[in-house]
């Protein structure tokens, strides 16, 4: 059959109406189709060049027939479009083809040829076929308008797509300065309970013959106040007083608690109460105040000129003492700490420091990181000797982060080291490293 040529964007609609009607294509692939030979030819047509049309039935498999309708642009510098078409067609070297099936064979409208195109005029302008012809310009009006909603609300869609790609841009840069900012007041928080912390501890000492260092590590850097504290003071009688204190729990709570029993403490040893009562009459102090508080006390008293040293215990962990030949002894004492029943030290522990000596004072959290504390107090001895001929002030730490290479129970740890310095020694000094 030969092709028509068509100039006119109206013509080519027309053509394409009557090739529905005579073929009996449904009213909405029909309408479909009118829109997407419009749309495919629009730019050609209005470029002032011809398109060609042409119509054929054609069979296909399983006893099917389909209606073959191509389009072809000629001459035209671009190909025609398949691009967002209502249906759906098949791009050719030249054009655009739709196979669409038909129904059961039927009889056609009078006189309408069963292939190829109609011209104007011809029998499909019957009234069957006028009927038809204007049902489906209605259809198309209708979904052309359709279409163009969608088209509106496709193009809304990406806008409000990007506004919202764009807000959860700044919302995403929000959230990252908010972070920023909420690590900030962290940092900030920490150090100036960092500082705090350190503005209530003790102020060092300084007596000769001995060397005194001390190491404190929060479980948690952002909250680094705890319930383990330590003092020192220098009684009139010349003996040096060493208190090691761990509260229950943690944060400010603990550390009011430990800083009430060493208040307490320091009380106590300077109206010269005996160092076996202190713990007890602590606890007698304390409790009316504070009944919930909790917390294992360490006292130490040792003489600087004779090295003779006193212990008192209320269910702390026992001091180790490393002498300077090797050898090595867990100090231990029993008794119950504040808040437990029955506290007090059953007895004072005596012993002696001797030039080289060292001991070492600490809270749980150093031998217990790994949640077994007879392999912790192992391991302190092993470390200790490892450590012992450093410069004082850098023992506690370095015990410190030898134990915690496997924390497996986190905890606040304190380490404090006394060491008796040979007779030739400079002046003893004190420093605390935590």
């Amino acid at each position: 059959m030969t092709p028509h040529t068509f100039h006119d964007l109206s013509a080519l609609r027309r053509a394409v109406r009557r090739i529905c009607a005579a073929h009996r294509l449904p009213s909405r692939t029909g309408g479909r189709l009118v829109l997407s030979v419009a749309q495919a030819a629009g730019a050609v047509l209005r470029a002032g060049g011809p398109v060609r049309l042409e119509a054929a039935e054609q069979p296909a498999p399983g006893g099917t027939t389909l209606l073959a309708v191509t389009l072809r642009a000629g001459q035209a510098p671009e190909p025609l479009s398949t691009a967002h078409l209502p249906l759906p067609g098949r791009a050719t070297p030249d054009g655009v083809a739709w196979h669409l099936p038909l129904g059961e064979p039927q009889d056609p409208p009078p006189a309408a040829p069963r292939s190829g195109v109609p011209s104007q005029g011809g029998p499909c302008e019957a009234p069957a076929a006028e009927v038809y012809e204007a049902e489906i310009a209605a259809l198309e009006g209708d979904l052309g308008a359709a279409l163009s909603r969608v088209d509106t609300l496709t193009t809304e869609l990406h806008r409000l797509k990007d506004e919202l790609a764009e807000t959860n841009s700044g919302v995403l840069a929000l959230y990252v300065q908010l972070e920023e900012r909420d690590e900030q007041l962290r940092r900030a928080h920490g150090q100036i309970l960092r500082e705090l912390e350190d503005a209530l501890r003790p102020s060092p000492i300084t007596v000769s013959g001995l060397e005194f260092a001390v190491h404190y590590e929060p479980a948690d850097t952002d909250a680094p106040t705890g319930g383990d504290f330590y003092d020192w003071l220098r009684l009139p009688d010349g003996t040096v007083h060493i208190t090691i204190v761990d509260a229950l729990g943690h944060g400010v709570r603990s550390t009011r608690s430990a800083l009430n029993v060493t208040h307490a403490v320091r009380t106590l040893a300077l109206e010269g109460h005996p160092l076996e009562s202190i713990v007890a009459r602590t606890h007698d102090i304390l409790v009316p105040f504070d009944p919930e508080i909790m917390a294992t006390v360490l006292l130490a008293r040792i003489h600087p000129e004779t090295g003779a040293l006193r212990l008192a215990n209320g269910s702390h962990p026992p001091a180790l003492l490393l002498r300077a030949d090797g050898t090595s002894d867990y100090l231990e004492t029993r008794g119950r700490g504040i808040g437990f029943p029955l506290p007090g030290s059953e007895s004072v522990l005596e012993d002696t420091l001797h030039e080289g000596d060292l001991l070492v004072l600490y809270t749980d959290g150093l031998t217990e990181s790994r949640r077994d504390p007879i392999e912790g107090e192992a391991r302190l001895v092993k470390s200790a000797r490892a450590h012992a001929r450093r410069p004082v002030d850098e023992i506690p730490g370095a015990v410190a982060e030898e134990m915690h290479t496997v924390i497996l129970h986190s905890d606040d740890t304190l380490a404090l080291a006394v060491r008796r310095a040979p007779r030739d020694a400079p002046g003893a000094k004190t420093k605390a490293d935590g």
